[in-house]
């Protein structure tokens, strides 16, 4: 049972990953020239200043980013090849088939993590409980992400407009919200509006950590709740939202 679960979720990354990054490398410049463009921009307007908060926004960025492509990967291999109708009659389940598929995604931006975590490794030097922290944030943005992904491929009926979906999704999850500076330098009342983001509240829970921003124990601890709490609601929406299969 084991063995046959591992093969359905490399299978997941094959389809999903490998094959592309085999055949089609130039799709990889994408998922590195996106949160590196907007760390640049923001390192050269603070002079450097900003540096390791850009690192851990680009970090966010690539995590969300690729959760949310999620659905147009979905969408394509459901609408164009019929693969979702193979798998809903195959003994796969729902759950084993969005793994295989997330962790492809994860694969599929192994370069540009790589470069961001190298970045973090040299400008920031967390420590061990700073890495915890960081971890555990993006891993929660990923999963909230990969929720939302999932939800909208199962309901998208082109493959165009699950693109639409998924750049308008990045656009204001990850690119308008503070992520790459701290949420001080945002006037009011736009840091208000920026409050309506999941991301961030992420953003500022990693920026407190690595000494970017500085929150009470109340306040951080607040944005763990809302954080924790608005995930959990999405995650929750998205599972029982989901069609998997057709009526």
């Amino acid at each position: 049972m084991k063995r046959s679960r591992l093969s359905q979720i490399l299978a997941g990354v094959l389809v999903n990953a490998v094959y592309e990054m085999k055949n089609y490398p130039v799709v990889l410049i994408s998922t590195v020239i996106s949160p590196l463009s907007l760390l640049a921009v923001v390192t050269f307007v603070s002079s450097g200043a900003l540096l390791g908060a850009a690192i851990e926004g680009g970090l966010i960025m690539i995590f969300f980013s690729s959760g949310i492509a999620l659905q147009s990967d979905l969408s394509h291999l459901k609408n164009d090849f019929k693969l979702q109708d193979m798998v809903v009659s195959s003994p796969t389940s729902a759950k084993m088939y969005m793994g295989g598929m997330a962790l492809a995604e994860i694969v599929y931006s192994i370069p540009g993590i790589a470069i961001l975590v190298a970045l973090a490794a040299i400008y920031i030097q967390p420590n061990p409980i700073q890495i915890a922290t960081l971890s555990a944030v993006l891993l929660l943005m990923f999963a909230v992400s990969i929720a939302i992904g999932f939800m909208l491929s199962t309901f998208s009926s082109d493959v165009v407009q699950s693109y639409a979906f998924s750049r308008l999704l990045s656009l204001l999850f990850a690119t308008l919200p503070p992520v790459y500076y701290p949420i001080t330098l945002v006037p009011s009342p736009l840091n208000y509006l920026a409050l309506l983001s999941p991301t961030t509240y992420a953003a500022m829970i990693m920026h407190n950590s690595t000494g970017y921003l500085e929150l009470s124990s109340a306040a951080l601890a607040a944005n763990w709740a809302v954080l924790l709490g608005v995930c959990a609601v999405i995650m929750y929406v998205a599972v029982k939202k989901t069609r998997w299969r057709e009526k």
